[in-house]
C-alpha cells in the first residue's frame, strides 16, 4: 500500500510540474500564431478548446454532469460569470505576451495569491492571520512602488490577477471538475467566438485560411494548449496535498518571468526589481505561514488519533 501511495504521489507531482510548466512556457507559443491578432487567437482558443474537451468527454463518457447542470440555473449563471471572467484573463494575457509585456504578465500571476486573499476578506468576510495581513501589506507596497516606477499602475498585472482570482472564487462556488468546467465555459463562449471568426472572414481579416496549413494547425492546437495543462492539473490535484500544489503554482510565473528577461529581453529597471522583490517577500511570508499552519494541523490530527480525549490545540 505504501509503495502504491508513493507511486501515486510521484505521478501527481509529475503531473503538477507538467501543468504549471506548460502554463509557464506558454508565452513561447502565442507569438507563433502571428500575424493573427490577440482577438482572433482568443476566439480560436475558445472554439478549439470546446472541440478538444468534447472529444475527450465522448471517449470518457462523462456526460451525466451536463444534464444536472442544465437543471441548476444558479450554477449555470456562475458558469457564465466564470466564462466571462476567463475570457478577459485569456485575452489580456495573449495581448500582453504578443505586445512585449511578458514580465508584467508574470507579475499578475505572482500577485494572484494576494488578490485571492483580498477577495476572501472583502467578499467572504474571511479572517486573516497576522502574517497574512503582513503579506497583503507588502504586496500593496509593491504595487505602489511599481506604480511610481511605471508612472501608472501596472494595469496588465492587476487585470490578470483580479480576473484569475475572481475566476477561482467562482469556480469554487460552482464545484465542477476541471475538464467539465472548461467544457461548460467554452460552450458558452463558443457561439460568440465562432460569430467573431465568421465576421473576420467576411472582412477579409481572418488568418486561419490565408496563412498556410501550418498556421491553421497551430491555431487549431490552441484547444490542446488550453486543455492539456488542465488535465494534468486535475491528475495532480487528486494525488498530492494542497500545500504541494500551492508551492508548484509559483513555477508558472517564475518561468514566465525568466522568459521575459532571458528570451524576450524585456527591460528590468531598478524600480521594477524593487517591486518584484516586495512581491516575492510577500509570497515567502504567505508560503511560510501556510506551511506552519499545515504543520500545526497535522500535529493536532496526530494527537487526536493517539489520544481521542486530547484537547484541541489552537491552530
Amino acid at each position: 500500500m505504501a509503495g502504491t501511495s508513493k507511486g501515486e504521489h510521484r505521478i501527481g507531482l509529475l503531473n503538477g510540474i507538467a501543468a504549471y510548466g506548460m502554463w509557464g512556457l506558454v508565452p513561447l507559443f502565442w507569438p507563433l500564431l502571428k500575424p493573427a491578432g490577440a482577438m482572433e487567437i482568443l476566439a480560436h482558443r475558445m472554439v478549439w478548446s470546446l472541440v478538444f474537451v468534447a472529444v475527450a468527454l465522448v471517449f470518457t463518457r462523462r456526460w451525466a454532469w451536463a444534464g444536472q447542470l442544465l437543471r441548476q440555473p444558479r450554477r449555470l449563471a456562475l458558469i457564465a460569470v466564470a466564462a466571462a471572467v476567463i475570457t478577459v484573463n485569456w485575452g489580456v494575457y495573449i495581448w500582453a505576451v504578443n505586445s512585449g509585456h511578458v514580465v508584467e504578465a508574470s507579475l499578475g500571476y505572482f500577485i494572484n495569491p494576494l488578490m485571492t486573499i483580498a477577495l476572501g476578506v472583502l467578499l467572504l468576510k474571511e479572517r486573516l492571520r497576522p502574517v497574512q495581513w503582513a503579506a497583503v501589506a507588502v504586496g500593496f507596497a509593491a504595487v505602489v512602488v511599481l506604480t511610481v516606477g511605471y508612472g501608472q499602475p501596472p494595469w496588465i498585472s492587476l487585470c490578470l490577477a483580479v480576473s484569475f482570482a475572481t475566476y477561482g472564487l467562482v469556480k469554487k462556488k460552482v464545484n465542477l471538475g476541471g475538464v467539465e468546467s472548461l467544457a461548460a465555459e467554452t460552450a458558452i463562449q463558443f457561439l460568440p467566438a465562432l460569430a467573431y471568426l465568421i465576421w473576420l472572414s467576411t472582412q477579409g481579416d481572418l488568418t486561419f485560411a490565408t496563412e498556410g496549413t501550418g498556421h491553421a494547425v497551430l491555431l487549431a492546437s490552441t484547444g490542446i494548449v488550453t486543455a492539456l495543462p488542465l488535465v494534468c492539473f486535475g491528475a495532480a490535484a487528486i494525488r498530492v496535498p494542497l500545500s504541494t500544489l500551492g508551492l508548484l503554482q509559483y513555477l508558472a510565473p517564475v518561468f514566465q518571468f525568466l522568459l521575459g528577461i532571458l528570451y524576450f529581453h524585456e527591460a528590468m529597471p531598478p524600480e521594477r526589481w524593487a517591486g518584484f522583490a516586495l512581491v516575492w517577500l510577500a509570497l515567502i511570508l504567505l508560503t511560510w505561514d501556510a506551511m506552519r499552519s499545515a504543520h500545526r494541523a497535522r500535529v493536532v490530527a496526530m494527537s487526536r488519533r493517539t489520544d481521542p480525549a486530547a484537547v484541541a490545540v489552537d491552530v
